[in-house]
């Protein structure tokens, strides 16, 4: 059975996606937009050694697998792929084929990361986040933008350009906390200071932000010096557990909680319940599953492997139900999914754009990591496997008292800001 034929068997042809190999073999190729290429004999040993997202993810990122055509398209036409259409002795067929090529082990990419020390301690969650974070700044601001914003957008209208929708998100933020000139704010994972920054410009508040990247630590703290704001605002480079301070009027967790632990949730939403002053706010923004049902490839998954090592995601549900049992009252919820698969399609089109430079600035294979994992979670958020929620919780004052009016204005917490 020669590779094309394998491919066949799996890939439908009304998938519309094309194929050719090392040996010579294709199918599907006639007026295909899309096509893989399997280059070389290893990249048949990571696919057959790993039958899923990990195999297909290493020969891609290795230049072993190519897709020729837009990722974001290859993968909108090859998920979800049930199996149901492969027949048993067909199956039977594919195990004999590859059973050798499984055997052979080739070293994983050297972008692949596993781990080692106690999940989520100090040292570990701060390697993590120095994976991910600490890339390089010119790449990011590449594919973020100018706001070096890498959080979901907020978009007022679809067409609406990426820069103005990031100011949308921290605006809206800021309007769901009740920011005021003279409170002060502290901002959790703050990544390169755009919510403190913006919160201190435009709401008179006075901000921490702590974040355990240091390249975004020292951009951020930069960005404040240069925007004269050295005497309202520092961002910090700290774990969110060091902050001392206490008194908060506020507190804004956007893009964090992804990377806590669900085994954490119980003391990370009671500590920043701690920091709150009596009917002070927080807002929570994070990734989450749609159902309870954690995967159990999720270790061996791409994601963990190359992008968010230890990462976690919690349902919606979860997470209101933690932050409630910290002590929170819950006052408001929304799912952001569609604005975060418009905040991806920006993001893909931005490193597109930026190719040959981010490739210069941070190697082909992470660039082609990159290129992947903003593919493929645009795709997520449009098809439901993955979510974007913000949860505002109050910490309730003497008597009960929230701070908060009977009812809020819709244009208080409209996508749009009132004139």
């Amino acid at each position: 059975m020669d590779l094309a034929t394998a491919f066949s068997t799996v890939v439908p042809a009304e998938r519309r996606v094309g194929f050719k190999a090392y040996d010579g073999s294709s199918s599907g190729l006639i007026g295909a937009e899309v096509v893989l290429e399997v280059t070389n004999p290893r990249g048949v040993h990571y696919i057959a050694g790993s039958p899923n997202q990990l195999g297909l993810a290493r020969a891609y990122v290795t230049g072993d697998l190519e897709i020729h055509g837009d990722v974001y398209e290859a993968l909108k036409r090859l998920y979800p792929m049930p199996l149901d259409h492969v027949s048993v002795a067909d199956r039977a067929r594919l195990v004999k084929r590859f059973a050798k090529d499984a055997l052979v082990r080739p070293e994983p990419p050297a972008q692949e990361r596993a781990l080692g020390g106690r999940r989520h301690s100090k040292r570990r969650d701060a390697e993590a986040i120095h994976h991910h974070y600490d890339v390089s700044n010119t790449f990011y601001s590449m594919v973020l933008g100018p706001s070096m914003a890498y959080t979901c957008a907020v978009f007022p209208t679809e067409d609406a350009s990426l820069e103005l929708a990031q100011e949308e998100k921290f605006d809206l933020v800021c309007r769901k906390l009740g920011l005021q000139p003279g409170m002060r704010l502290l901002d959790v994972g703050c990544g390169w200071g755009g919510m403190v920054l913006h919160a201190v410009k435009n709401y008179g508040v006075s901000a921490i932000g702590v974040t355990l990247s240091r390249q975004q630590a020292e951009w951020g703290q930069r960005a404040i010096e240069d925007a004269g704001l050295g005497d309202k605002a520092q961002i910090r480079f700290s774990d969110y557990r060091d902050v001392k301070e206490t008194g908060f009027d506020a507190v804004s967790s956007i893009g964090l909680t992804e990377h806590i632990g669900r085994a954490n949730y119980a003391s990370y939403f009671s500590f920043l319940h701690g920091k709150l002053r009596a009917e002070g706010r927080m807002l929570n923004h994070c990734i989450t599953r749609p159902d309870s049902k954690w995967p159990t490839h999720y270790k061996r998954s791409f994601i963990n492997r190359y992008v968010f090592p230890d990462g976690e995601l919690a349902p919606p549900g979860e997470i209101i139900s933690e932050m409630n049992d910290a002590g929170f009252e819950i006052r408001h919820e929304e799912n952001l999914r569609e604005h975060y698969a418009l905040t991806l399609k920006h993001w893909c089109e931005n490193l597109e754009r930026n190719w040959d430079a981010c490739v210069a600035e941070a190697g082909l294979p992470t660039a082609r990591v990159w290129r992947l994992y903003m593919a493929a979670s645009r795709l997520g958020f449009e098809i439901n496997t993955i979510q974007l929620h913000q949860v505002l919780g109050v910490k309730l004052g003497e008597r009960g008292r929230s701070g908060i009016p009977l009812r809020v204005s819709g244009e208080t917490w409209s996508l749009t800001a009132p004139a």
